[in-house]
């Protein structure tokens, strides 16, 4: 079986009358590149934070290399690299003293390896943080997560303030660097490109629950997406079983399935209809389809 680096287990979390979280149940596999996604406001950012130990669960539990992170967080955070959303930095300091204030923090710090993040990064050490774009602010981010060599790496919208070219080229980089060495990424994003360009697993949370969780193959295998033309003008989307979308007019539909392809298939088979084209849908997609179809 795969040693599970964090297990999660009916975790609730409530904030006031907010639902902020409900009963979310996956594991992430050590060695793995695990995307979640979801929109604003959906608990990705949340459920971090209840991975580091900084939130306590209303209910359900999670554990973090077989620890408690409320209960152990010593433990817990010393085997994790983080990067936040809002880059909360100590403006008044240069990014040398940050580096060096930092790995007071962690024996396994690793010098060499941050020089060449400096280089690989275009930073320039002598320069404050409150000086930097936010860009580079990430940048500095990313390095502070991973220069000493985490076993597991925490970044949530790791990709805010990049641009295209910096985020498909450095963000890719690292994060399949990390897990090539055995370590784990479990990383949240709104950019559901970038998660299918990089992830292994992915987990869709929506208003605090979850969706869908599976390896990144097997739920682009599950899913199918059909464009169709009936022999008939209707006024609404057909109910086609198995369809968790269908969008179009007239006589011409978009369907997204989810499995049951020979329901599909029959169905089509009985109203007259005809396949005009068909596709594995992107994880975009299907995003849009589970929420909003």
């Amino acid at each position: 079986m795969t040693e599970n680096v964090i297990d999660i287990h009916s975790l609730g979390r409530s904030f006031g009358k907010k639902q902020a979280l409900q009963d979310v149940t996956f594991s992430v596999p050590k060695g793995s590149v695990f995307g979640l996604v979801g929109e604003n406001g959906a608990g990705k950012t949340t459920l971090l934070k209840h991975v580091l130990g900084l939130l306590r669960a209303s209910s359900g539990s999670i554990s973090v290399f077989g620890l408690a992170p409320v209960q152990e967080p010593a433990m817990v955070l010393g085997k994790i690299g983080y990067l936040s959303e809002d880059r909360d930095l100590p403006t008044w300091m240069r990014i040398d003293q940050l580096m060096h204030y930092r790995s007071a923090f962690y024996p396994s710090w690793d010098h060499e390896y941050a020089k060449e993040l400096v280089t690989m990064f275009d930073l320039d050490v002598k320069q404050r943080i409150r000086s930097l774009s936010r860009g580079q602010l990430a940048r500095v981010g990313l390095l502070l997560a991973i220069a000493h060599r985490p076993e597991l790496l925490l970044l949530d919208e790791p990709s805010s303030g990049l641009d295209p070219v910096v985020r498909r080229d450095i963000l890719a980089a690292i994060i399949r660097t990390v897990a090539d060495e055995g370590r784990t990424v479990l990383f949240s994003s709104h950019l559901l490109d970038e998660v299918q360009r990089v992830s292994d697993h992915v987990a869709m949370l929506h208003g605090g629950q979850l969706l869908l969780c599976d390896r990144l193959e097997a739920v682009l295998a599950q899913h199918s997406r059909w464009t169709i033309r009936l022999p008939e003008m209707v006024q609404s989307a057909p109910d086609i079983p198995g369809s968790v979308s269908c969008r179009g007019e007239g006589n011409e539909w978009s369907v997204i399935c989810n499995g049951q392809h020979e329901q599909f298939q029959r169905w089509l088979s009985e109203h007259n209809g005809e396949v005009i084209e068909q596709a594995t849908p992107s994880l975009d997609e299907i995003f849009v389809a589970r929420v909003g179809g």
